[in-house]
Order: structure tokens, then C-alpha cells, then sequence
């Protein structure tokens, strides 16, 4: 199964799929590159997911870093 490459940018605000254990649903991307770094905007918390794992939990957009 193919899944598509999400373009994401740094300061993007993101959804994935399952909530963090905190409570909060909403994660700031870092890093972009073959890893995606995220910082959970609720507890500050930071994790890093390979790209085809991100784009697997992603489920959309919050808000865009230029906007």
C-alpha cells in the first residue's frame, strides 16, 4: 500500500491520528527531512517518526507555518 508524501514545513502545526497522552492532539514540526521531528504544543514533549510513519498518522493541518 502506497501512502503519499506529505509536504510539511517547519512551524507547521499538525494533527495525527491518535491524541498524546497529555491530552493534547496538536504537534509543532521541528525538523523536516527523512526523520520529522514534532513537539507536542500541550506538554512540550518532543518526538522524531521516520517520514513513512508520519505521513501514515498524519490526518491534517492546523495551521501553516506562513500563515
Amino acid at each position: 500500500m502506497a501512502v503519499p508524501i506529505t509536504p510539511v514545513a517547519l512551524g507547521d502545526v499538525v494533527r495525527l491520528k491518535k491524541p498524546h497522552p497529555c491530552g493534547a492532539n496538536e504537534w509543532v514540526v521541528t525538523r523536516v527531512g527523512m526523520d520529522i521531528d514534532l513537539e507536542c504544543s500541550g506538554c512540550g514533549r518532543k518526538v522524531r517518526l521516520v517520514r513513512f510513519e508520519f505521513d501514515r498518522r498524519f490526518r491534517g493541518f492546523v495551521r501553516r507555518a506562513g500563515s
